[in-house]
């Protein structure tokens, strides 16, 4: 498998440009059920709240509507 792969794999089918278009997003329930699910996560990086697994901003990448967990929490 590539490193592009394994990328990909990681952060879903989700790009940062999808958080351009509200089209993309999650309701707000949703999007705070998943943040709160990250908020509790050890691979969370609390200074930043980037995940340790996929590098994501999680108050955005939460917000997307195809996004998903690399770790399969949400």
């Amino acid at each position: 498998m590539s490193k592009w792969e394994e990328y990909k794999k990681k952060i879903g089918d989700t790009r940062p440009w999808d958080l351009l278009d509200s089209k993309n997003y999650a309701n707000e329930e949703i999007a705070n059920s998943r943040y709160n699910i990250c908020l509790s996560c050890p691979e969370l990086i609390n200074l930043t709240k980037q995940c340790k697994q996929c590098g994501c901003f999680m108050a955005a990448k939460t917000k997307l509507l195809e996004a998903s967990c690399p770790l399969g929490k949400w």
